[in-house]
């Protein structure tokens, strides 16, 4: 049995080559990945919103790693970007580190802490050991 989430696509919705309508993962060990912000290894915030989205992205890709999976069993992002981002920036700054099809939902929120500008969560399968 495949651990890969499976892209949901209705005919009737129009498709998108950035991600799924849905997804449908599997039976099995899920992981859910906290927010995770443009901050480094050291504890700093990276400037502007390209860096602090790929930093993002890439500690989303630590922490799958961490837990046995990766990218390619990701259901769903959720990308949280401060009031005033603009969505199509953040995608773009993204295209580097992330490359898998997979549901997002992008939402305008205020930030907890000054500076920040994105943040991101996963929900993944993790194939059994």
């Amino acid at each position: 049995m495949s651990t890969r989430p499976e892209p949901v696509d209705p005919p009737q919705v129009p498709r998108s080559p950035a991600f799924a309508q849905g997804m449908i993962l599997p039976a099995g060990r899920t992981l859910y990945v906290g927010g995770q912000n443009g901050i480094d290894e050291h504890g700093t915030l990276l400037k502007g919103l390209g860096p602090q989205t790929e930093q993002a992205l890439r500690n989303v890709l630590a922490v799958l790693a961490e837990a046995g999976t990766d990218a390619e069993h990701v259901a769903k992002l959720t990308i949280f970007l401060t009031a005033g981002v603009d969505p199509d920036d953040a995608y773009a700054a993204s295209a580097d580190v992330w490359r898998q099809r997979t549901a997002v939902t992008v939402v305008s929120v205020p930030m907890s802490r000054p500076g920040v500008l994105v943040e991101i969560e996963a929900v993944a399968a993790v194939p059994e050991r």
